[in-house]
């Protein structure tokens, strides 16, 4: 099965300029171009885009994104390198999570004294040396 750009964007949630601009920057190699410049997505081509969309969900530049897309293209002299961009990216998100917990239990503990405080129709029951962050 092939899809138009408009397809593919809609396929992987984001815009069609989304894709022209990853394209433009050299992250899709690997999608066919009819002689009229027109892209065709193919099902492998939405796996590479899956990729593409993970890595940059995780905070990973554009430009490290390009070299990790040219080094498979490189083939398997590169897989050692491959692996430990993805062993980097690992590390980067699980202290994301790590922080997103410390944000979390933050937001939790905000959410507990505002519904105490609406349950006693004022917050002065809470003491303010321990909350000043109203």
């Amino acid at each position: 099965m092939t899809y138009t750009i408009s397809q593919a964007a809609e396929k992987m949630g984001v815009t069609v300029t989304t894709l022209r601009y990853y394209d433009k920057e050299g992250l899709l190699p690997f999608v066919e171009k009819k002689q009229a410049g027109t892209r065709v997505f193919k099902e492998a081509d939405i796996n590479g885009l899956n990729i593409i969309t993970c890595m940059k969900n995780s905070g990973m530049p554009i430009k490290d994104i390009k070299r990790y897309m040219d080094l498979c293209r490189e083939g398997d002299s590169t897989l050692k390198e491959r692996l430990e961009i993805f062993f980097q990216r690992r590390d980067v998100v699980e202290k994301q999570i790590e922080e997103f917990g410390k944000v979390l239990e933050t937001i939790n503990h905000k959410i507990r004294y505002y519904e105490t405080a609406i349950i006693a129709g004022t917050d002065v029951i809470h003491n303010q040396n321990q909350d000043t962050g109203k």
